[in-house]
C-alpha cells in the first residue's frame, strides 16, 4: 500500500488501530503527508512494534 492508498483509507486505518491498540492517541493517529518515519515511530514507541511489523499490519486492514 502506498502513501496515496494510506491517506484514502486513512479514517478506516485509524479506527482500526485505535480499537487494537486502545493506548493510542488522536494526536498519537496524526498523519501528516510526508511524515510517515515520524508517524510510524510515534507508534512504535506505544505498541513496541517495529517499523515494519506496523507498515504490514497497516497494510493488511
Amino acid at each position: 500500500m502506498n502513501e496515496l492508498q494510506v491517506k484514502g483509507n486513512w479514517n478506516e486505518i485509524k479506527g482500526k488501530l485505535k480499537k487494537k491498540y486502545a493506548q493510542l492517541t488522536d494526536d498519537d493517529l496524526k498523519y501528516a503527508e510526508g511524515e510517515a518515519d515520524e508517524f510510524l515511530g510515534r507508534l512504535q514507541k506505544k505498541t513496541g512494534k517495529t517499523k515494519e511489523e506496523l507498515k504490514a499490519e497497516i497494510e493488511n486492514f
